[in-house]
């Protein structure tokens, strides 16, 4: 019989990337870290023994704790954490058992913050359109949950990124950036192994947003004109980042559960 406070595999990765995810806590000991230091999306990393100093970041969220099985380590954290008022569940059969299902997992090889359970800094050019939104998104819903995004003018983005330790991303030149054809989300993509149906299925439509390929996609289109009317409707560069991660939730979900979907009027009506 299932734990009332466990939750599976299953149930885990249709919650990855939604709004609703919890926060996803990896308390693996070091070994098994080192060993493969890879994450479930959206994970932080933080030591068993000291998941206590995570409450002021889980507020009033609810949290999913892993460990290498799903037993002493994240049961212990989150029975703690349930102590503490939180509403707190662990992952049945841990990492190993989100591995064996063949899921997708972070590397953390290219983000070093994700290893000692640091938030990362990004920066980019000011009034972003669509690459820019759409990267910060990705980001957040499946890489790094604490992220913080800058947006500064053309000319500071590498000076800010020297002087406040960010990433900079979406500029000419830099390592997270357009590559051929390809655009930074697919960068994103590529370089955090998240390809998946729906993702990729996404990436094809922001690509033709972004690079002025509307035949790529049908839907590409409409990403443009939402994105052009998000940039009207905002003047502040953070504000309009929250209402972007609302439109790409929608992409998103549309990307993975509904692409054969449609809609008719008149609405049939079935006689009886």
């Amino acid at each position: 019989m299932a734990s009332p406070t466990e939750i599976s595999v299953q149930q885990l990765s249709r919650l990855i990337a939604t709004p609703d995810c919890p926060l996803l806590i990896d308390v693996r000991m070091d070994d098994d870290f080192e060993r493969d230091s890879r994450l479930i999306p959206g994970s932080i990393r933080c030591a068993f023994d000291q998941i206590t100093s995570l409450l002021p970041l889980i507020a009033d969220r609810n949290v999913i704790v892993s460990c290498q099985k799903g037993l002493k380590l994240s049961q212990g954290s989150a029975a703690i954490l349930r102590h503490h008022g939180v509403k707190a569940e662990t992952l049945a059969g841990g990492f190993l058992a989100w591995q064996a299902a063949d899921l997708p997992l972070i590397p953390t090889s290219q983000l070093p913050q994700l290893q000692r359970g640091e938030s990362s800094r990004w920066v980019t050019r000011q009034r972003p359109k669509i690459d820019r939104i759409a990267c910060p998104w990705l980001i957040r819903r499946f890489i790094d949950p604490q992220a913080e995004f800058l947006f500064v003018a053309p000319t500071q983005v590498q000076l800010v990124a020297q002087h406040f330790d960010a990433i900079p991303f979406d500029i000419e030149d830099t390592f997270w950036s357009h590559r051929g054809e390809l655009c930074t989300f697919d960068t994103l993509i590529d370089e955090f192994e998240l390809h998946t149906e729906a993702l990729d299925r996404l990436a094809l439509i922001v690509r033709g947003a972004d690079t002025d390929s509307h035949h790529l996609a049908p839907e590409a289109a409409g990403l443009l004109a939402a994105s052009l009317g998000l940039s009207r409707m905002y003047k502040d560069d953070l504000v309009q980042l929250d209402a972007g991660m609302a439109l790409y939730d929608a992409f998103f979900r549309w990307s993975r559960d509904a692409v054969d979907e449609g809609h008719d009027w008149p609405a049939s009506v079935k006689k009886g």
